[in-house]
């Protein structure tokens, strides 16, 4: 098959080609799980012959995705310890104008993602930015953005800090057998971070003024309603089903108060008493049609607010993650309120409560959910996090010497490893050891740290990567770009770099890493330089998504909670990626000057 030449590639290029393409097209417009798509990738290339099995499952004892796993198992440490916590309280403080909030939050966000999860540093962030806006008074949509920017160009301050960093200085050290330092990317990083910093001040008009989405419960009696129960109502003595309370047009039964007694959720088979206080949640006018059809009256005054929230259920916020199974769905169609001890009252879409009954709504991404749950109600199940991010989900472990302990080993690791004393993936398993051993984190907490998911994505990255160079694709697309940029390396470098940043809008940035890498690394050796500075660029590159909301995890979190539209994040989004490109050629070139190969 190696023999069919079509169009410059044979039948196996091809083959790597459609699937390639196809992998990205599934990634796009469907919700099937990132890692079942790499998955399904790797099967194609393996069974169609293009990769043998050695090629095909090489992504799984890459240095590069080991390092990753086991890092997860030291951040776990970090996390369980407090010590992002300790950071976010003592940083923050309270800046007296919107451009020191700015450098006040992207500094420390981006030196944490230098070392840590961008995902794990921008979920503690987002509920305590949103409560900081409200002390600024500072609309949070201006200041999210920033913080999800932050995260991002902190992480390629060290090869750690963002996994395209840990792929592609993975595959440079197979290919030559010279291992990158941990801190290679720093100085460009940095000086990205600070054109970055003052970009987004320069242009705060451009960020959106959007209201906080759950504004729209700050006061609760436009959307809930009490009606009491009068002693001579026909319907006392009867069952809630029997009386037709259970299932009322517009909107739904979530408490009753029997005296003293508070009993939610309601059963069916509850009986009606006088004397009873109802509490409707839903669309006003038509549960007040109840005054008349079942002979209830208006209390004497109303029982919900933010303020005053029963002691036996409490109302939380959370925001619809994007791949939510609950996408497109109503929450009256399934049993996710039976399952989770939950009751939805309302539900608002940027900043606006929606006027209809809140469990027929279909849910989008981003929309904000009002719920009504125990206050012991743990919303850090695998089954609730993966559906909704809770606004006040933020954990506080107790800050004390485990703290220290676990700062002192994460320095070592980035210490030892910056120094060249122990290789990074030593230094890793080394420093998830010391947090076990130390009970900075459990092993259960350990393991549920690990996310095989990523992992299966990065692994699969690598697997692409190793296809695409290994049929000569890498090979043709540089004498491409070689063709139509002539034999300028800045020029090559400046148009791969491009074409990687727009890349990365909409595919996970590892898979861009992975993708790119053979086809820089080939561009560089036939222009006769060395490959190393145009790789540092294109780790930069692959990491700089601005201009939509799926090009990276982060994005993602903040676009419910800061109430975003699509076209927020292009607004100022693409001008960020032109800038972080120019600056990011700009300063590699000065710190890495190009060098012919010997």
């Amino acid at each position: 098959m190696e023999s069919i030449i079509f169009w410059g590639f044979n039948l196996y290029a091809w083959i790597t080609i459609a699937t390639v393409l196809t992998m990205f097209t599934v990634l796009l417009f469907t919700r099937l799980r990132a890692d079942l798509v790499f998955l399904g990738a790797i099967s194609i290339l393996f069974v169609t012959g293009v990769l043998n099995a050695k090629e095909a499952f090489s992504g799984f004892s890459s240095t590069s995705v080991v390092i990753i796993g086991v890092l997860f198992v030291v951040v776990a440490g970090l996390t369980h310890t407090g010590v992002l916590q300790w950071i976010v309280k003592h940083l923050l403080g309270q800046p007296k104008s919107y451009s020191k909030a700015v450098i006040r939050l992207m500094l420390p966000v981006a030196a944490l993602s230098s070392f840590l999860s961008n995902t794990t540093v921008v979920a503690l962030f987002v509920g305590i930015v949103k409560m900081w806006s409200k002390k600024l008074n500072i609309s949070p949509s201006k200041l999210l953005i920033p913080l999800s920017y932050a995260s991002g160009m902190g992480g390629v301050c060290t090869l750690i800090g963002t996994p395209p960093n840990l792929i592609i200085s993975g595959l440079y050290a197979e290919h030559t057998g010279n291992a990158m330092n941990v801190l290679a990317t720093t100085i460009p990083g940095l000086f990205c971070l600070f054109i970055g910093v003052l970009s987004i001040i320069a242009m705060r008009k451009l960020l959106p003024d959007r209201k906080a989405p759950e504004a729209a419960f700050e006061s609760t009696s436009d959307y809930t309603v009490e009606l009491l129960v009068p002693t001579d109502n026909p319907y006392v003595g009867q069952t809630i089903a029997e009386a037709g309370f259970n299932n009322v047009r517009g909107g739904r039964l979530i408490e009753i108060m029997h005296y003293d007694d508070v009993i939610s959720p309601v059963p069916d088979d509850d009986m009606v008493m006088g004397g009873d206080r109802l509490i409707f949640a839903g669309q006003i006018d038509e549960i007040l049609d109840l005054k008349k059809s079942h002979g209830l009256v208006n209390a004497d005054h109303h029982v919900f607010s933010m303020s005053e929230v029963d002691t036996n259920r409490q109302l939380r916020t959370a925001f619809v993650n994007f791949g939510s199974s609950l996408i497109n769905t109503s929450i009256g169609s399934g049993s996710f309120e039976k399952d989770n001890n939950m009751i939805l009252v309302a539900v608002a879409r940027r900043g606006k409560r929606i006027d209809e009954s809140p469990r027929e709504v279909i849910l989008q991404a981003g929309d904000t959910l009002l719920l009504e749950c125990p206050p012991n109600v743990n919303i850090h199940t695998e089954r609730l996090s993966s559906q909704l991010q809770f606004f006040d989900s933020a954990q506080v472990p107790n800050i004390g010497k485990k703290t220290l302990v676990s700062t002192t080993i994460m320095i070592a690791m980035v210490v030892l490893s910056a120094l060249n004393v122990i290789p990074l993936l030593q230094c890793a398993f080394l420093a998830a050891m010391a947090m076990l051993i130390f009970k900075c984190c459990n092993v259960d907490q350990a393991m549920k740290a690990i996310n095989w998911e990523i992992l299966m994505v990065f692994a699969g990255s690598v697997v692409l990567g190793v296809a695409i160079q290994k049929t000569g694709i890498a090979e043709r697309l540089a004498f491409g770009i070689l063709d139509v940029c002539g034999s300028n390396p800045i020029v090559v470098m400046t148009a791969i770099c491009l074409v990687g940043t727009f890349i990365t809008e909409f595919i996970s940035n590892t898979a861009a890493g992975a993708m790119f890498f053979p086809i820089m690394y080939e561009a560089a050796e036939k222009l006769g330089y060395e490959p190393y500075p145009f790789l540092i660029a294109l780790m930069v590159s692959v990491s700089s998504s601005f201009a939509t909301p799926i090009g990276s995890p982060t994005h993602m979190l903040v676009y419910g909670p800061g109430g975003y539209r699509f076209s927020d994040f292009m607004r100022i989004g693409l001008l960020m990626n032109f800038i972080i490109l120019a600056a990011n050629i700009l300063i590699v070139n000065i710190i890495y000057p190009l060098t012919p190969l010997h």
